[in-house]
């Protein structure tokens, strides 16, 4: 079972219940890891727009004939292999601070960019809700990488004991 999310902790409409945020609009959870460096995470309504964006787009050019899904996911490898690319022979501690140089930050950010959109569009049209999808997968690989048998290991799930 899914847990709930937790609300912002300032006060006003956002931080009441998940019920009195939907009603105000507000942007939704915020969630911090770590490694988080900025804002709320991206809501399901985003998500839906983006597709809805993502089709028109595809639409207005007649590009749905050449939307199967072999060739989209050839196409999102492409661009995974472009995201690498700006990464490949960077060290740890460069690829850590990759987004404090205006350019490469460009870079990195316009191949997630179209990573997104390729995903994005291939979940469309095998009819994937990717929210889902992604939390089915989070709820499978915290079964398969227990915190209390994984924490600081790189073993593949076979080999945790």
């Amino acid at each position: 079972m899914p847990t709930r999310p937790t609300w912002r902790t300032s006060s006003g409409p956002c931080s009441a219940s998940p019920r009195a945020a939907t009603a105000a609009r507000c942007t939704g959870p915020r969630r911090r890891s770590p490694t988080s460096r900025v804002g709320p995470v991206t809501t399901d309504h985003a998500l839906t727009a983006l597709t809805e964006r993502v089709r028109r787009f595809a639409d207005e050019r007649d590009w749905q004939q050449f939307h199967t899904p072999k060739n989209l996911a050839m196409a999102l490898a492409g661009e995974v292999g472009e995201l690498l690319a700006e990464l490949q022979w960077l060290t740890p501690q460069e690829s850590a601070a990759v987004m404090a140089d205006p350019g490469s930050a460009a870079r990195v950010r316009a191949e997630i960019g179209d990573v997104m959109i390729y995903l994005t569009r291939l979940a469309d049209v095998l009819g994937i809700d990717l929210v889902a999808a992604a939390t089915d997968k989070l709820a499978d690989s915290a079964r398969r990488y227990p915190v209390d048998r994984s924490r600081g290991s790189a073993a593949k799930a076979p080999r945790v004991e």
